[in-house]
C-alpha cells in the first residue's frame, strides 16, 4: 500500500498557493454546509509515521477549517480511568455530533498497532483487535458517520533525514523525541505491520489514504482535496443515504408458540418468607461487592420489561445493599437532543462502570428493537442491525470483566391493568402511570413478538438474559437478588 508513496511527491510554492486558496474556501463551504444540515458527523484519523507531518496536518486542517466546528482529541497512554474499561471507551466518548468534524491525532489503531510492533500481543491478537475495530468502524458507518483514515508516509531513508534536519535546527528540536529515534529503529517492524493492518480494515466505508509526507505542500493538498470529496459526495446524497442491513429477515417460530408464553408467571412467596430471604441476600450482595476480588471486575445489570412489572422495586431491593459510592442508577428514556446528535449507543458507552463499580440500567440500549422497533422510530435496517451491534457491545464489556446480567420481568395483561389502576388511585404512585403506559397496552402482542425475537437473537453463552415471572413482587425481587449473588460468586469463585 505505500509503493506510489514512496515515489517522491512535489508541489512548488507558487502552484501550492493557486490552489491553496479554492480549496481553502471550498472546504469551508462544505463545512457549513455540514453544519447547516446536521444529518451526519465526519471523523478523520490522523496516523502515519514519525516525521511525516502529522501534527502539522492537523493543525493545518483546524488553520483552513472553521476550529469551532471541529473536536480534535489526541490520544496517549491511557489513564488509570481508560485502562479500568474497555479498550474503546475512550474513542467512543471522544466522537463529534452530527454537523461536526471530530479529529482523532493517534487512535485505536495506534494502540494496537504498537502493542504489536513493541510484541506486547502476538499476530493472532493484533488480528482479533483489528476485527473489533472494523465491527466498531462498520457501527460508525451505519449510523451514518463520514470515517476518513489518513496514513502519512515517509521511507526509512526520509525519515532519517527529517528526524535529524528538525533535531538540528533549535526552533524546532523539541519535536524530536526519545520514542522517534526509538521507531525509527524499528522502521521496519511499524511499516510491515502497519500494511497489514490497513489491508485488513480499509473497506469501503472506512477507506485509508496514504500519502506521501515528504513535501508539505502535497501532503496539505491531498488531504485537503481527499477531504473535500468526501464531503462533497456524502452531501450530496445525504437525503438518499441510507446504510444496508445485512441482517437476516426475521421470520416467527414454525409453530408459532412464543417464549413468553411459556413461562409460568405465577409464583407464590409469603411476605414473611420474603423478608427473610430479603435481609439474608441483601447481605450476601454487600459482602460480594465487598470482596477484595470484586476490585478486578465491574458489574453491569440491564433491566427491561413490560410496565408496571417492577424494575423499580427490584432496583431498589439492590442499592438497599450496596455502599452508595460503588453504584450509579442510569434510568433511560427517549434520547435527549445532544445524545440524538451521536451514534445510538454512545449514550450507553459512556456510563460503562470502572472496576470494582457498579451500573445498573433501568432500561437499556435493547429500546431500539424495541420502543424503537415497535413504534417504528427506527427503520427497519437500523433496528435490525441492532441485534448484531447489542451482543458486540455486551461481547466487549465481558472481555474487560465485567459481569452483565440481563433480566426480562414478565406480568400478564390482568396483572398490569390492575396495577395501572392501582397507581392511579394512589396519589404518592401516580407519577408512575403515563398516557403512554396506556398507549403501549394497546400495542401488546406487538411487543410480546419483538420481545421474543430480542431474546432469542441476543441471549448469548456469555450474557444470557433471565426471565423473571413477575405476577408476584416479592417472588421477582428474590430471583433478581438471587441470580446476581450467584453470578457474582460464580465470578469469585465463591460458589
Amino acid at each position: 500500500m505505500f509503493e506510489s508513496a514512496e515515489i517522491g511527491h512535489v508541489i512548488d510554492k507558487a502552484a501550492y498557493k493557486t490552489e491553496e486558496a479554492s480549496l481553502r474556501e471550498a472546504l469551508l463551504e462544505a463545512q457549513y454546509e455540514l453544519q447547516q444540515r446536521s444529518q451526519f458527523p465526519v471523523l478523520l484519523l490522523i496516523h502515519g509515521m514519525d516525521g511525516a507531518g502529522r501534527g502539522d496536518m492537523l493543525n493545518q486542517i483546524n488553520e483552513w477549517l472553521d476550529p469551532r466546528l471541529i473536536h480534535t482529541a489526541a490520544f496517549d497512554t491511557p489513564n488509570d480511568d481508560a485502562r479500568e474499561r474497555p479498550w474503546m471507551w475512550r474513542y467512543w466518548r471522544e466522537l463529534p455530533a452530527k454537523g461536526r468534524i471530530g479529529m482523532f491525532f493517534g487512535s485505536y489503531y495506534s494502540d494496537a498497532l504498537f502493542d504489536r510492533v513493541d510484541s506486547k500481543i502476538n499476530r493472532d491478537t493484533f488480528d482479533k483487535q483489528l476485527f473489533d475495530i472494523l465491527r466498531f468502524e462498520r457501527m460508525l458507518s451505519n449510523d451514518g458517520v463520514l470515517v476518513l483514515k489518513f496514513w502519512l508516509h515517509l521511507t526509512e531513508e526520509k525519515q532519517r533525514k527529517r528526524l535529524r534536519t528538525l533535531e538540528k535546527d533549535p526552533a524546532t528540536a523539541w519535536r524530536v523525541s526519545q520514542a522517534d529515534w526509538q521507531h525509527h529503529q524499528q522502521y521496519k517492524r511499524i511499516r510491515d505491520n502497519a500494511e497489514h493492518m490497513m489491508r485488513l480494515t480499509n473497506t469501503a466505508y472506512s477507506p485509508w489514504l496514504v500519502v506521501d509526507g515528504e513535501d508539505a505542500n502535497y501532503r496539505s493538498l491531498a488531504v485537503g482535496r481527499a477531504l473535500l470529496q468526501a464531503l462533497q459526495q456524502r452531501l450530496a446524497m445525504a437525503e438518499s443515504w441510507h446504510p444496508r442491513s445485512d441482517v437476516a429477515p426475521i421470520t416467527p417460530p414454525a409453530d408459532n408458540k412464543l417464549l413468553l408464553e411459556s413461562l409460568q408467571l405465577e409464583q407464590t412467596l409469603s411476605k414473611d418468607d420474603y423478608r427473610q430471604q430479603l435481609a439474608a441476600l441483601q447481605g450476601r450482595l454487600n459482602g460480594l461487592t465487598r470482596d477484595p476480588r470484586f476490585a478486578e471486575h465491574s458489574l453491569v445489570l440491564a433491566f427491561e420489561g413490560n410496565d408496571a412489572a417492577g424494575k423499580g422495586g427490584a432496583i431498589r431491593r439492590i442499592t438497599q445493599a450496596l455502599d452508595a459510592r460503588l453504584y450509579r442508577v442510569v434510568p433511560v428514556a427517549a434520547p435527549s437532543e445532544e445524545e440524538r446528535a451521536m451514534p445510538w449507543l454512545w449514550r450507553f458507552w459512556r456510563q460503562v462502570p470502572g472496576k470494582g463499580k457498579v451500573t445498573i440500567f433501568d432500561r437499556t440500549w435493547y429500546g431500539r428493537v424495541l420502543v424503537e422497533r415497535v413504534e417504528g422510530f427506527a427503520d427497519t435496517a437500523d433496528w435490525m442491525r441492532g441485534y448484531y451491534e447489542i451482543n458486540d457491545f455486551e461481547h466487549q464489556l465481558t472481555d474487560n470483566k465485567a459481569i452483565v446480567l440481563k433480566f426480562w420481568l414478565a406480568i400478564s395483561a390482568d396483572e398490569q391493568l390492575a396495577r395501572f389502576k392501582a397507581r392511579e388511585e394512589t396519589g404518592f404512585k401516580r407519577f408512575k402511570i403515563t398516557e403512554e403506559d396506556w398507549r403501549n397496552r394497546d400495542k401488546w402482542d406487538a411487543y410480546k413478538v419483538a420481545v421474543c425475537d430480542m431474546i432469542d437473537r441476543t441471549s448469548t453463552s456469555a450474557v444470557p438474559w433471565t426471565l423473571v415471572p413477575a405476577n408476584n413482587k416479592y417472588y421477582a425481587r428474590i430471583k433478581v437478588l438471587t441470580t446476581v449473588c450467584e453470578a457474582l460468586e460464580a465470578r469469585l469463585g465463591k460458589a
